[in-house]
């Protein structure tokens, strides 16, 4: 059993630990207290390790700081871990602001750009606030680069969402404009929009997953990291494959301008030899040289 205290301070003891329960809990342990080589008795502490100060009269137990190599990790510490790594992973994006309204004379969108890969889940959820009847309308269009329409939703007030699947490596964008409907008695009329656009593994309903396969909470966050990771290596892959066209792009153009620029001295040493014929050719008929 591993010693957790060495102290050779005559106020404190050396501790013993025996785990009574699972090893990665440790509710329950037995703490055996020695005083100078001595078993002075045992006592059943929960959460340990602990440090034990021994005194003639009393024994005072004090929590120390975890140890992973005697312990392991908690599930506490591992979701701590986790919780980390979702701050630093995370892809979703989400956006509040005021959409001021216009009148219907002229198209005033304010429009949100994201990227996303290939086949990639899309979930576009916003929330406008503000009630019918007072005289604005809020409609969405959400469409991508390559023209495809992926939602038009019209005079929106409170929750909607939107699922799409992208059909290739393109930006879309999420547009919204207020219309001024009828007499509107006040002065530059507005509503607040928040906007969550979740791709890839945080567009998945992860409650769901967990239901259906059983799975535990700490293996329904590693399965949720695990396709985040994977999203994040396909979009390293496609930014490479991009990169390399683009060095592809750049040398052929470097090959076409080297050749261009080798052209053009030729076609002007030649044309300047062909003056000189010429011109020699010509003051000679004429007598001057």
């Amino acid at each position: 059993m591993p010693i957790l205290g060495s102290n050779t301070s005559k106020n404190l003891a050396y501790i013993n630990i025996k785990q009574l329960t699972r090893p990665q809990q440790c509710l329950l342990c037995e703490v055996e207290v020695y005083r100078l080589g001595r078993n002075t008795g045992t006592k059943l502490i929960p959460h340990s390790p602990y440090q034990v100060s021994s005194t003639a009269a009393s024994i005072r137990v004090y929590n120390r700081q975890f140890n992973a190599a005697t312990m392991g990790t908690s599930p506490i510490t591992l979701r701590a871990i986790l919780g980390f790594l979702f701050v630093f992973v995370q892809l979703a994006s989400a956006l509040k602001f005021d959409l001021v309204a216009t009148s219907g004379g002229g198209k005033n969108e304010r429009c949100i750009r994201n990227f996303v890969s290939k086949d990639q889940l899309v979930v576009v959820t916003a929330i406008v606030g503000g009630t019918k009847g007072d005289g604005q309308k809020v409609n969405i269009h959400i469409k991508d680069a390559m023209g495809n329409d992926h939602g038009r939703p019209k005079d929106v007030v409170g929750e909607t969402r939107q699922i799409f699947t992208s059909p290739a490596d393109t930006a879309f964008d999420v547009c919204f404009e207020n219309l001024l409907v009828g007499h509107n008695t006040i002065q530059n009329p507005s509503r607040p929009i928040e906007l969550d656009v979740d791709i890839g593994a945080d567009a998945r309903d992860w409650n769901s997953i967990q239901s259906q396969e059983k799975l535990k909470p700490v293996e329904t966050d590693l399965r949720r990291i695990e396709e985040m990771v994977a999203d994040i290596v396909t979009e390293m892959e496609y930014l490479r494959a991009r990169e390399q066209r683009l060095r592809d792009t750049n040398e052929s153009t470097n090959e076409r301008v080297k050749w261009f620029a080798f052209g053009t001295m030729g076609m002007l040493i030649g044309l300047g030899a062909w003056q000189v014929v010429y011109l020699r050719a010509y003051f000679r008929s004429k007598h001057l040289i």
